[in-house]
């Protein structure tokens, strides 16, 4: 398997990294190929990294069509985090909802 890159953003990038420190330590415990970063949205914008699949946390979820249009023609699948999984820090529920083909393989290490 390729390694899969994941980028999630909020306004701050405060609230994801906490989110993403959970994912990166669920992605180690799977042996998961899967780079894991969070970012505020103004620093996305000038990301020179690579990126998959964008998620949006649920404070920019109403910015969810026009970032839609500016990433998708360029490869990049994006999403909104549900707000309920995201307040939870759900770790997996997030990975899966990235990368769907995870679904019921990963364990709740």
């Amino acid at each position: 398997m390729t390694m899969r890159h994941l980028t999630l953003i909020c306004m701050a990038g405060i609230s994801t990294s906490l989110l993403v420190n959970k994912m990166k330590r669920l992605i180690r415990n799977e042996n998961l190929e899967i780079a894991v970063t969070a970012m505020s949205e103004r620093a996305f914008q000038g990301y020179t990294g690579q990126t998959d699949v964008l998620l949006l946390g649920p404070q920019l979820g109403h910015r969810f069509e026009s970032l839609k249009e500016q990433y998708e023609s360029k490869g990049i699948r994006i999403d909104r985090i549900d707000p309920e999984r995201f307040g939870a820090m759900d770790a997996k529920a997030v990975l899966e909802q990235a990368f769907p083909d995870l679904s019921g393989q990963i364990g709740d290490k």
